[in-house]
Order: C-alpha cells, then structure tokens, then sequence
C-alpha cells in the first residue's frame, strides 16, 4: 500500500527504531513544516532573491524617477516663463510672481534665449546654491550617484535645475529646495518597497504550492518511508510504492522500494541462517562424539588379519578422521575467515586418489574418473584443505553427472583432474562432461546459497573452496571451454623463500 504523506518533518510523526513514539504538538507540526522544512527554506529563499532583485533595480528605477520630477518641474516653470516672456516690455506684479513661484514650487525663474538669460521671477533669491544639475544629457552613473546623493544627504539643500525647453535653443533654468524632491522621492521607494514585499510573496507563495507538490510531497513519502522501515524492516507493508513517474524522484523511489526489498529477503535469509547455526552447533556436538566412537572401534580393525580389512582400513580411518576435523571446523563460514593454511610439500596424485577413495564411484555408474597429474608432482599447501577443493569440486561434477535426465546417449561421462608446475605456481583443473553449470549459477559464482547447480544445495562447496585457495594466494576460476561440461581452473603458487632460508639451503648444497 502506498505510503501516507506524513509532513515536512516525518521524523516529528515516526520515532527511530528502539525509541518512544511521542505525540506530536499540532502547532508545532504546522508551523515547522511551514517555516523550518524545505518548503519553508524553499518560500523564504524566493522571497530573499525577489527582494534581492529588486533592490538591485531600485537604484535606476529611483534615479529614473529623480529626473522626470525634475523634468516635471522644469516644464511647469518653462510654460510660466514663456507666458511671462511674452509680456514684455511689462515687468510681473512681485504678487504675481511670488503665486508663479508657489506654482511651480521654485525661488527664481531664469529663462535662456538668444544667447541671453532674463530673470523672470524671484522672490526670497537665496544668496549661494549648493548643488546645480543640467537635464540635457545625464548618463546613467550620474543619475543615480545624483539620486543616492539626494536621498541620503538632501531635504535641506539649495539646488539650481537647468534643461532646455522641447527641441528649441531655449532654456530654462530653476532654484529650488530639494525638499519636495527628496519627500517625492521616499514615497516612490516606499511604494517600491511595498509592491516588491507583495510581488516576491506572491511569487514565492505559488513556487511553493507547486514545488511542494511537485517536489517536496514526494520527498516527504521518501523519508516517511524510510522512517517505517527503519522502524520494522520486516514487515512488507512499509515498503515505499511509488507512482511510476520517470522523473528523478520516481526514478529514486523504484530504487527504494528495490532496496526496501532485497534487504527484507537478506534480513529473512540472515534470521533462517542464524536458525540454522544454532540446529548445526547442537548436531554437531553429538556429531563429534559418535564419531570419535567409531574412530576408537575403527582403530582396532587395524588389528584385524583379514586382507580385505587390511586394504581399505587406512583409508577408513582417514575418512573418519577428515570428519572428525570438519567436525570441529564446521561453523568456520561463520566466522572471518578460514584458519590458516599449515602448508607442506604434498603429492597431488595421492590426495587425488583419495578423492577419488572418497567419492566411491559405482563401478556399474558408468562414470570414468582419471588423474592426468605426474608421480612426483608436489603442491606447496596445507593438504586437508587442498582435499576439500578438489573434493567439493569433484563431489559437484558426481552430481552433475550421476542427475537423472542429464547427458545425450552415447556420451561418455568423465572426471578429469589433472595438474602441473609452471614455474613456482602449480596449476590444477577439474573437468567433466556434465550439462554444464546453468545461467543463474554462473551469475551467482561463489556466492553463499545462491551459486547452487542444482535444486536443494545451498552453494556453499564453491563459497568454502574459493576462501581457501584465496587463503594460500591462489585464485579459482571457471573455464571457458568449446565442449559440453564444466572445469574449473585451481592455480596455487609455492611460499616465497625467506633470505634466511635461501642462504642455508645454498650452503647445504656447497
């Protein structure tokens, strides 16, 4: 079943493994999610650029604004003077003049034509100017250095504002005080800064909904499921089923629940081996002491004068023995690693004959087992754990070739062993002409209970053979050949020779 959305902190609703679940506050719930997940993060990142961006255009905008107030003024003045102009030889009533300049909000009018200036209104002439801007042709630095200049240090000052009037050669030119102007220019920024807050949150608000429905709900599922997982990874209701979307979240989902699942069957499969650990421990305990039962009655047939007995009570007696040792190793997959390896100098062709011994291969079977392996031929490692590789090995290609149905007519069915030395590595091949190994236990080579050939093994011949030639720094492979069968390639190197032992044996030979 798919998984609840369980919030932006999934971790407020689910506790961890071991831990008390807790009741969570509802405002908490509401106002953490909102503020404190990502969406939050998400709404008060969008509203921090927005404003970001916004006041990275203010600065033009205001100085934009600066000058088409000034401009405002400048043709406000500029009509009042062309009217005034036009009276001549009449000289303005100082009443008169003084109401132009409340008009226009300016001290003095001077009107620039043909070359000269005319005052043509004045009342209250300030005796000194403290800052004077020509509006024919501001480039953009100035603008806004004039604009940060006013709004920062203006309100008091006295300015002198000249521009020309339309296209014309004349002019006209104002003193005023930057008062208004700075007044003016605090309303736009305020108005700016109000209609950026409700731009950048409305902006955000609709990111949010849509990147918390597109984005965030998804992740919100993710860690909900993570969360009941981790909770009681065994139950298969917390699994995470996805929407089979194809976008990255989809895409991260279908690994979960993959995920989710493969450690749910490992998880069972670790429970069904830690059972079968204990069922082994206890058999093997009884197992150990029938069998040093039959080693002590084994040992007396040694004394029997019967040729038969004779023969094959050695070999009897090394079989038990070889049991009696696994016996004592059986839990060793259990632990790190095999015990390491006691190396000798062994015959190959005498440990292959007990293999061989120990397989007791029908007569009647019609299964051929041969050595192909020289008399003197000698392998530097421990031989007991020699036996076991080429025993497993040897005990799987039996199998395969002993299982019903198996193998065309007429096909001769063959063991063949068969090694030798290249230089100070000795290698060794099983070969047979079974079926040969099937796809799914080629891909699960070496692998515990799962690289079986057959139905009901457990794997564990090769897993066992691989740890000890990898024990003795040999490596263990599975061949390639045109034929039907399988083989496997063992090869193991000779222990390096210390100096010390090197120089002793260079005397020993002078």
């Amino acid at each position: 079943m798919p998984v609840q959305d369980q919030g932006d902190n999934p971790s407020a609703e689910l506790p961890a493994a071991g831990e008390t679940a807790r009741a969570p506050c509802p405002s908490a719930g509401m106002f953490g999610g909102m503020f404190g997940g990502l969406s939050g993060k998400l709404l008060w990142l969008t509203v921090f650029f927005i404003m970001l961006a916004e006041i990275l255009i203010f600065i033009p905008s205001v100085a934009s604004m600066r000058i088409r107030w000034l401009e405002e003024r400048l043709n406000t003045a500029a009509a009042a003077a062309i009217v005034i102009d036009g009276l001549q030889p009449v000289e303005l009533p100082r009443a008169l003049q003084k109401e132009t300049l409340e008009a226009t909000g300016t001290k003095a009018i001077v009107l620039r034509k043909d070359g000269t200036s005319r005052l043509l209104a004045t009342t209250d002439m300030p005796t000194s100017v403290d800052e004077a801007y020509d509006l024919t042709d501001v480039p953009p630095a100035t603008a806004m250095r004039d604009a940060l200049d006013t709004l920062i240090f203006g309100g008091s000052r006295m300015i002198r504002v000249y521009g020309p009037v339309g296209d014309t050669n004349t002019g006209v030119e104002v003193v005023m005080k930057d008062k208004q102007l700075r007044t003016a220019m605090f309303a736009y920024s305020r108005n700016v800064l109000l209609l950026s807050v409700l731009i950048a949150l409305f902006t955000a608000t609709l990111i949010f909904f849509a990147i918390n429905r597109i984005l965030i709900g998804p992740i919100r599922r993710l860690t909900g499921s993570m969360q009941q997982f981790s909770s009681d990874p065994e139950n298969p209701a917390h699994i995470y089923i996805g929407d089979g979307g194809r976008d990255e979240l989809a895409v991260a989902g279908r690994n979960l629940t993959s995920m989710q699942m493969e450690l749910q069957k490992t998880l069972k499969q670790q429970k069904n081996l830690a059972a079968l650990g204990l069922a082994v421990s206890k058999i093997n305990h009884d197992m150990r002491n029938i069998l040093a039962s039959a080693q002590l009655m084994s040992d007396r047939l040694v004394d029997v004068d019967d040729p038969m007995v004779k023969s094959f009570a050695p070999k009897l007696l090394r079989t038990i023995d070889r049991a009696v040792g696994y016996t004592t190793e059986v839990l060793s997959y259990g632990k790190a690693s095999e015990s390491a390896p006691r190396r000798r100098h062994v015959l190959l062709l005498e440990l292959t004959q007990d293999v061989k011994d120990m397989l007791a291969i029908d007569p009647q079977s019609g299964i051929e087992f041969t050595e192909q392996i020289g008399a003197d031929l000698k392998v530097d490692a421990d031989g007991e754990q020699l036996f076991r590789v080429i025993h497993n090995l040897c005990r799987n290609a039996l199998q395969a070739l002993t299982a019903p149905g198996e193998g065309a007519p007429g096909t001769v069915r063959r063991i063949t062993v068969a090694a030798q030395r290249v230089g100070s590595v000795v290698s060794i091949t099983v070969d047979d002409t079974g079926p040969g190994m099937p796809l799914k236990a080629r891909q699960n080579l070496f692998a515990a209970f799962r690289g079986s050939a057959r139905s009901g093994g457990t794997g564990l011949g090769l897993t066992i053979a691989r740890e000890l030639v990898l024990a003795h720094g040999g490596t263990i492979a599975l061949v390639e050949k045109p034929t039907v069968g399988t083989q496997f390639r063992i090869e193991i190197p000779d222990r390096p020779v210390s100096l010390e032992d090197y120089r002793s044996r260079t005397h020993s030979e002078k």
